[in-house]
Parts: C-alpha cells; sequence; structure tokens
C-alpha cells in the first residue's frame, strides 16, 4: 500500500513559514529588531547593503544567548516567551510564535555572533542549514547577519520591490519603532549612509523632532487619558498640521506597532470637521492595556490586533482629542510670505500653505434664503454649554463686507476675514447636531401627514428600524402596501425641506448597519446645515455680521472651521499687515 500523507522537511516547512512571515525585507527587519527589543537592548543599529537585498545586519546590546539557545532559536516554534496555553493570553513580548528565525534562515545565508558575556557563539546557517558553531568574543549581545534574502527561492526574489521602495518601507517601520521605544537609540544605515539616529533618552517628543522636524514638532498637542480598561497618552497634531496618508497615524499598543481600522477611524472621527476630507493629522498614540484583553495573534507580522472592549477605546480616544482641541485657538494667521500658521503665541510657523483655490465650491441646489436675525435668537441665547477651557479671541467687531461672502471684521490684535457661509454653516451644523443628539427629541405635528411609498425589502426593513427612526424624532405608521404615513417630524427641521429631509434620514437609518443615535450620519445633518444657511453672495447687512460673528463664537465648540473642515476665519495681525506695507522690515 502507498501511503500518500508524508510528514513535511523541517526546510520545507520553514520556507512555507517564511512566504508568511517574509513578505518584504521590512519583515526581516521587523522580526529582527522586535527580537532586540525582547532582549531589553538600549541600542539597536541596522545597517543595510542595497536597500537590504544585499545584506541586513541588525546589531544589540541586549542579554545575548549561549551556544545551546543560539542553536535553538533556529528550530521552528522554538520560543523564550512562551511556554503553556495561559501565556499567549498575556503576551507581554514583541515576538512569540517561535517561526521568524528559522523562516529567515530558510531563505538566506545568516550569520548568528551572540553572547551573554559568559560564552560568545557564532552561528552559520545557509538555506536553513546550520553549517558551522564556533566560539566568538564576550561583548555583550547579539548580531545576527542576512546575506542574499531569497537566493534559493527565486520566484519569491522576483516580487521584491525596487530599492527605493524597499529601503523607505524599512525606514517606515524603524520609525515607528523608534516612536514606541523613545528609551531605545535606533541607528538606521543604508551603504554606509545614516538615515536614522534617535537619542534613547525617553523623550518621545525629542523622536517626534528627529523624525518630523522642528516646525510639526512645535504643533505637537499632549495628550493623556484613561479610563478603567485602558490608558492612553502621546501627542496629536494641530488640524493644520497634515498629510494625505494615514501613515503618519502612529499606533502603538503596549509598546507594539500595530494597525487597527477602528482605533484609526476613532482618531479621524475626533477631528472630524476640524480637516477637509482627504486630509490626515500627524498622530502617536500609545495604548496601554492589559495583555488579557487585546489579541495579537491575529495574523503571522503581529501587526494586526483585536481589542475586547473596542467601544470603550474608541470613545475615550474621540472624548480626549476632541477636549484637546477644543483648547486651542485655530484661527490661521497669514503672514506676509503668504504661509498659514496657527495663533501658537505668535511666534510658529509651518510650510502648508492655505489655498482658497482648492476649496470645493458649494454650489445651492435649492432656493436660497436670507439671514434672519430674529431666527437666531435661540442660537444666541443657548444655554451655557460645558464648562471647557475654550481660548477665543477678543471680540471681533465688523466694518465692511466683500464679494458678498468675506465679512472684513477687526479688533484691538489685527484684521479678520470671515467667510459668511462657512461660519452660518458651522453654526446650523453645531445646533442640528445637539438638537438630534438630545436624550428626548422635540416633536411636531405635520400640518399635512407625509406618506412615502418604499420597495419591499426597504418596508421589510422599515419594521426592524421603527424604533431608531423613533429615536429621531420621527413618528409613522403603516398605510397600505409599502406605505407609510408620517405625523410627527423633529421640531428643528427646516420647513422649506421637511419631505426630503424626512425623506433622507430613514434612508439612512435603513442603509446603516449598527444604529447609533449619537453618531447618527454627520454627513447628513452637515448638509442639511448647508442647505439652512447663507451663501456666498446672499446680501446681509453689517449689523447681520455682527450677529453672525458674535453667534459663532458664542455657541460653536469648534467656531474655527465649518463642518467640512474648511477655516470659517483667518487673521492678519496688525505686525503683518504694517511689515506688508513696509511700515516695518
Amino acid at each position: 500500500m502507498n501511503n500518500k500523507i508524508k510528514i513535511m522537511d523541517t526546510n520545507l516547512s520553514n520556507k512555507i513559514a517564511a512566504g508568511e512571515v517574509v513578505e518584504t525585507l521590512m519583515n526581516v527587519v521587523k522580526e529582527l529588531v522586535e527580537n532586540s527589543i525582547d532582549a531589553e537592548s538600549h541600542v539597536i543599529k541596522v545597517d543595510l547593503i542595497e536597500s537590504g537585498t544585499k545584506e541586513i545586519s541588525v546589531t544589540d546590546d541586549g542579554i545575548g544567548m549561549t551556544k545551546v539557545d543560539a542553536v535553538n532559536s533556529l528550530k521552528r516554534h522554538a520560543t523564550s516567551k512562551l511556554y503553556t496555553d495561559e501565556d499567549l493570553f498575556h503576551i507581554e513580548t514583541l515576538g512569540f510564535r517561535g517561526e521568524a528565525l528559522p523562516s529567515i534562515a530558510s531563505v538566506s545565508k545568516m550569520i548568528i555572533e551572540t553572547s551573554n558575556e559568559e560564552e560568545g557563539t557564532i552561528v552559520e546557517v545557509e538555506g536553513g542549514s546550520i553549517i558551522n558553531v564556533s566560539s566568538s568574543h564576550l561583548r555583550k549581545g547579539t548580531k545576527i547577519t542576512v546575506k542574499d534574502i531569497f537566493y534559493n527561492t527565486p520566484a519569491r526574489l522576483k516580487y521584491l520591490k525596487n530599492l527605493h521602495t524597499e529601503l523607505a518601507n524599512i525606514s517606515f517601520y524603524l520609525t515607528k519603532m523608534a516612536l514606541s521605544r523613545p528609551d531605545i537609540k535606533f541607528i538606521l544605515t543604508n551603504n554606509d549612509k545614516i538615515l536614522l539616529n534617535t537619542d534613547g533618552s525617553g523623550n518621545l517628543l525629542k523622536v517626534i523632532n528627529n523624525i518630523y522636524g522642528l516646525e510639526v514638532t512645535k504643533k505637537m498637542i499632549k495628550i493623556e487619558a484613561h479610563n478603567s480598561d485602558y490608558d492612553i497618552s502621546g501627542y496629536i497634531s494641530y488640524p493644520e498640521v497634515n498629510r494625505s496618508s494615514r501613515g503618519f497615524i502612529t499606533l502603538l499598543v503596549n509598546g507594539r506597532y500595530v494597525k487597527n481600522q477602528n482605533v484609526t477611524k476613532a482618531i479621524l472621527e475626533a477631528y472630524h470637521t476640524y480637516m477637509m476630507v482627504g486630509k490626515n493629522p500627524i498622530v502617536v498614540l500609545n495604548i496601554e492595556a492589559d495583555p488579557s484583553i487585546i489579541d495579537v495573534n491575529v495574523h503571522p507580522t503581529k501587526m494586526d490586533i483585536k481589542f475586547s472592549k473596542l467601544e470603550e477605546l474608541e470613545q475615550l480616544i474621540i472624548k480626549t482629542i476632541n477636549m484637546a482641541l477644543k483648547k486651542l485657538v485655530l484661527i490661521p494667521e497669514i503672514k506676509d510670505e503668504g504661509k498659514v500658521v496657527s495663533n501658537i503665541d505668535k511666534v510658529t510657523t509651518i510650510n502648508d500653505e492655505l489655498d482658497f483655490k482648492e476649496r470645493p465650491e458649494i454650489k445651492p441646489e435649492y432656493e436660497e434664503i436670507t439671514f434672519d436675525l430674529e431666527t437666531n435668537e435661540e442660537e444666541t441665547n443657548y444655554e451655557e454649554k460645558e464648562n471647557i477651557e475654550t481660548r477665543k479671541p477678543k471680540k471681533i467687531n465688523a466694518v465692511a463686507i466683500i464679494a458678498k461672502t468675506y465679512i472684513i471684521g477687526e479688533n484691538e490684535d489685527g484684521m479678520y476675514i470671515i467667510d459668511q457661509h462657512a461660519a452660518h454653516e458651522r453654526i446650523n451644523y453645531e445646533r442640528i447636531k445637539r438638537k438630534v443628539n438630545e436624550e428626548k427629541v422635540e416633536t411636531m405635528d405635520m400640518l399635512v401627514p407625509l406618506k412615502l411609498t418604499f420597495t419591499k425589502d426597504e418596508f421589510i426593513k422599515l419594521n426592524t428600524k421603527k424604533e431608531q427612526i423613533n429615536k429621531i424624532g420621527i413618528e409613522y405608521e403603516e398605510f397600505g402596501i409599502n406605505t407609510i404615513v408620517v405625523r410627527k417630524h423633529p421640531k428643528w427641521l427646516n420647513k422649506y425641506y421637511v419631505t426630503e429631509t424626512i425623506r433622507k434620514m430613514i434612508e439612512l437609518i435603513l442603509n446603516e448597519g449598527d444604529f447609533k443615535k449619537e453618531k447618527f450620519n454627520d454627513h447628513f445633518i452637515a448638509t442639511t446645515a448647508c442647505r439652512m444657511s447663507i451663501k456666498a453672495h446672499d446680501y446681509i447687512s453689517l449689523e447681520e455680521a455682527d450677529k453672525l460673528i458674535e453667534t459663532l463664537f458664542a455657541t460653536c465648540e469648534n467656531p474655527y472651521h465649518c463642518p467640512h473642515g474648511r477655516p470659517t476665519i483667518i487673521n492678519y495681525t496688525y505686525y503683518e499687515l504694517e511689515k506688508l506695507f513696509k511700515r516695518v522690515v
């Protein structure tokens, strides 16, 4: 009888594992650096030749290994970090699988030089097979050199990116590790050229400065908060300091650099209305939690992570970032060289320009509604919010309106330009959002009940969503086949758009999977606010302009940006005006 199932050769199984663990050169560096961190190193040096395609060398000053441990480390699933099933649920090290070293060794030529100060060992490996073991010096620490990666798996070799891409990926990863462990000195070189060199002093802001530069560092805000399950800390950027890529959001969990879409979305939600769509902040967020409520054993690279109490973490992050941003004056200040800077002690500058040409034009698709002072008394007299230490500018007086769009104002600090549509849109946005998020929404009877007809599948879904629809102030009853009659709606609805707004609200709830009243489709609220607001080129008087500015700062938590993230107001200081007219040099 010919048996078909056989035990796989060790080298073959390691090569297969290498396909999961070692996808790119960055993965090789990652696994070796994480081992160095687990070895209690204070200095970790990564040297590359030809972006790592020829050679990767990682040297540390950690605890080192004995000869027996050095040899055993090349056996699959050999590890010093897990011993029992219980340990898997309390992982406190970066590595734990015992797959990385034998996987890398199986597809390269590797030399391990290590010493624990009592004995020194050199292990030479080729294609996963140990070819020599000898003694070495007693310098404490480990140096692992990986040469000719994928030399024996040419199919994998051809899938490596070009040298610049591989180097960029390695550099990206090392910067994340430096941010996660500011107490470790990280050095990265390529062809003997230093690309990264942190001081290992433990000061996170110094690492941020080393990576992103001084101008970004001056615009970072320190945050710190905790709840019963999580401690969070780190730095977030002013909204004006942003990038098009989310790669500048660094998530660290118990010192491990990870990726988690839900946490990233929570950060972006906290910045919502502070930034335009497509822009992302620079964030370094460290999350500390008991290992038992997180799971890092999701993917061989250990970069994906799951949280057992995710919603509590998301709310902690959103609240903390919101509170930090609310304490800032975020009026962009125009410098005479055309740069935009935040009003931070009147001293800092950044390279980002405020380009109004890039702002999306909002074209009215509906009847224009002029600004009525009397209809906004509610907003001006709105009761005091929570005691937030919000810094706001001194009273701004309107002095002119240009192009029927921009209000010119002044106070003792300088001249201000206010976008009338963006400012009114912000006021309406926050007013509607407060109404929508009230525990009990005030409703009113419709003079003429509204009849709405849906498709069969929508109508079936409607029956499961009735409670959620009632929560936002819409009360209805069934009326024939696939039809309902709406008899009550929220009081805050604009009388000009009742029908289309009710239909839109119901459609949004039908399409939402897990409806949460407090997160009720922000895009809808912003759109409604836009439709209720004065537009560019609408005429308003100076008296109305004064009232608009007063209401903006009296009732809004974030008076500096419209719901789409565009600025509502910019500032020219008197000093900058005098520089423009050469009164000062």
